[in-house]
């Protein structure tokens, strides 16, 4: 395993070096706190952040994408013609993502490349897309991340990991994809003997996760475990759902924020008799998500929507795809929720149930 650094002073003409050959999103700092989205030309990303308030699945899965324009006829609604934009993307690096978010990533893969098919637009931005993560050393209080099979220090889903080492970032290349990035952003070698180092800061960030006492992430993996192996039903039917959604307002906060939720919707924008398709993220926690083109909604009241939510993540998923829940505990709805809804004491409320048992 080739180890790169890279001076802090020295990060802005890296990624200006890179942005010759990619096209780069990552973290920014707004008004209202960080961000994750492509950079201008020149503009460098801002490392010094602790998560980012919306995750970085736009990176593959954009809140609005143009799928194609259309023109009418004087006939009415029959399409004239179609025009398509270029789904040839270009190369593209997501740099400073953190790990447990390049996993969220390849979460969406599990929907939208499979087998039985393939989202050309969002295979048009995954295929061509490099990972350049960055450890988190000091990993918010929500984060639950060493739970949900990830980590502040993760290098699975990654093609190379930075780590903040004081006056520079000393990473890992872990894949060709990786190396290519690395030279081209002109990343130097490292002393070999830095990933004892790297090593000690991830134990460190692990035991920050571990010493909240409410949340011993042995504890919420147990929860989370015991869930996914109760019987659908069972879960589905129990009689707490209503109490545990008491306090939810159906604002679909924590589905925005959430890098694993891939809901999504196609609308027609009409302006005379041309017009444009586009796919935008939705949200399951609307009553208009499940309304049926009748009226009937099979999920009218909000709580039923809220079981549904935590049903995908906690018991659906892990059914579907046996890769764990649909969760990698970034904590960014426990941190957003104006409710303070928290995932990780409803999977405890769950897993206590002695109904479901």
């Amino acid at each position: 395993m080739e180890m790169i650094s890279i001076h802090k002073t020295n990060l802005a003409e890296a990624m200006a070096k890179a942005q010759e050959t990619y096209t780069l999103a990552g973290p920014v700092a707004t008004l209202h706190g960080y961000t994750f989205r492509e950079l201008e030309k020149g503009e460098p990303p801002d490392f010094n952040y602790t998560h980012t308030y919306l995750s970085p699945k736009a990176v593959v899965f954009p809140q609005s994408e143009l799928l194609f324009h259309f023109k009418g006829t004087s006939m009415g609604n029959i399409p004239a013609g179609l025009s398509q934009p270029s789904i040839n993307s270009p190369s593209r690096a997501a740099v400073g993502i953190r790990p447990y978010d390049a996993k969220a990533i390849r979460m969406l893969a599990y929907n939208f490349d499979t087998t039985e098919f393939q989202d050309p637009y969002f295979m048009n931005h995954y295929k061509n897309l490099t990972l350049v993560g960055l450890a988190e050393n000091n990993p918010d209080p929500a984060n639950f991340s060493t739970s949900c099979g990830t980590g502040p220090f993760d290098e699975t889903y990654l093609d190379i990991l930075l780590v903040d080492t004081g006056d520079e970032f000393t990473g890992k290349i872990l894949t060709p994809k990786g190396k290519t990035f690395a030279d081209t952003a002109g990343f130097t070698p490292a002393d070999p003997g830095m990933a004892e180092t790297i090593n000690a800061l991830k134990h460190e960030a692990e035991a920050k996760i571990a010493s909240n006492p409410a949340f011993l992430p042995q504890k919420v993996m147990e929860n989370l475990k015991t869930i996914a192996n109760l019987e659908t039903l069972d879960l589905y039917n129990a009689p707490i759902w209503e109490d545990l959604a008491f306090g939810c307002i159906n604002c679909s906060t924590c589905t925005f924020v959430c890098p694993t939720c891939w809901c999504f919707d196609i609308q027609d924008e009409t302006d005379g008799q041309e017009g444009v398709r586009i796919k935008l993220w939705d949200s399951c926690m609307s009553d208009l998500y499940s309304t049926h083109a009748s009226g009937h909604n099979p999920r009218e009241k909000g709580w039923q929507r809220f079981r549904n939510r935590f049903m995908h993540k906690l018991k659906y998923f892990p059914d579907k795809y046996g890769h764990g829940v649909m969760c990698v505990g970034c904590g960014r709805c426990i941190s957003s929720c104006p409710a303070g809804i928290d995932i990780r004491t409803i999977s405890q409320t769950l897993n206590q149930l002695e109904a479901v048992k």
